[in-house]
């Protein structure tokens, strides 16, 4: 019998963006493509958020900002900010993908491992949103399984070689949710916003450093944190061929990232709601491989109850 890894995707995710634009849109898509082809997921695995409530997305983002958003009434230069031009489309993708991320916690919650193939938009502030980050979906997640009773002390691993400013700044002053980023020292955003852990790296880190570095981060923060649940951010931009990245992981070095993270999980019987976060390859086949592996080793680790190797 094959146990079933519940994976959240909708056509929402993919919507219409000028040509020239720097947002690889096209990677959800793909992402799904493959995993289904390859058979790494059944049809049966993948579920379909519906759209997520405006009172969830207000635990977290002000009123008037999410009715701006929702109206198309930002301003020129708010819109600028988040980099995405505004249509109707976006709007649903954005609530779509909080809703993915929502399901996916509350099936990990219940089944261990839940995972949306979009999320991780960890730059969204309360009052705005920045860099292709319109809404943030990790704290929206955490405030409604607060609020619902389903967990109350949660940790956040980013692996998004950008550092999650919004993120850290939401959760300034909660105790019952630790925020951790591993990042690029000279990346995006210039400004960080302090975490409770932050490793920055020097850009052309490669494999074995960014590991080195890693592991004692989440050793520490399973021991001595002790969440309920993981939401981890499993970036594909520290790849070596990404064009906004600037440190220099290997496909090999990011299977071995995943496979750290998730199995020290299991390991600590503390469950994952895994989220993507970004990638921009110069090869877009690089991106939407590295997300793939994330959801190959979720599967191994989780299902297939195998140790990390390398």
């Amino acid at each position: 019998m094959v146990v079933p890894v519940y994976v959240l995707y909708s056509d929402h995710y993919v919507i219409d963006l000028p040509a020239t634009h720097g947002f690889p849109i096209q990677k959800y898509r793909l992402i799904r493509e493959r995993l289904l082809a390859e058979g790494t997921l059944a049809p049966g695995e993948l579920v379909e958020p519906a759209l997520a409530d405006p009172q969830d997305i207000c635990l977290v983002h002000t009123r008037e900002y999410w009715e701006r958003f929702r109206t198309g009434a930002l301003a020129p230069e708010a819109v600028r900010r988040i980099g995405l031009p505004w249509s109707e489309a976006l709007v649903q993708r954005s609530r779509a993908s909080v809703q993915g991320t929502i399901t996916a916690a509350r099936i990990a919650v219940r089944e261990t491992i839940g995972i949306n193939l979009a999320g991780g938009t960890h730059h969204a502030f309360p009052d705005h949103g920045e860099g292709y980050c319109v809404l943030n979906d990790i704290p929206i997640a955490i405030r409604v399984l607060q609020r619902d009773a389903w967990m109350q002390r949660v940790a956040i691993i980013d692996c998004d070689v950008h550092q999650g400013n919004g993120t850290a700044a939401i959760f300034a002053d909660e105790p019952d949710v630790f925020t951790f980023s591993i990042h690029g020292a000279h990346n995006y955003p210039l400004h960080k916003v302090s975490g409770n852990l932050d490793i920055e790296l020097p850009d052309g880190t490669g494999d074995d450093d960014y590991l080195h570095a890693l592991q004692p981060a989440v050793s520490r923060i399973l021991a001595e944190f002790r969440p309920g649940l993981i939401f981890y951010l499993a970036g594909a931009d520290p790849h070596e061929n990404d064009r906004l990245g600037r440190l220099r992981l290997t496909h090999e070095g990011l299977r071995r990232r995943d496979e750290l993270v998730l199995y020290a999980c299991r390991e600590a019987g503390v469950p994952v709601a895994i989220t993507l976060g970004g990638g921009y390859g110069r090869n877009l086949d690089d991106t939407v491989e590295t997300h793939c592996g994330t959801v190959r080793a979720a599967r191994a680790v989780f299902v297939g109850r195998l140790p990390p190797t390398g």
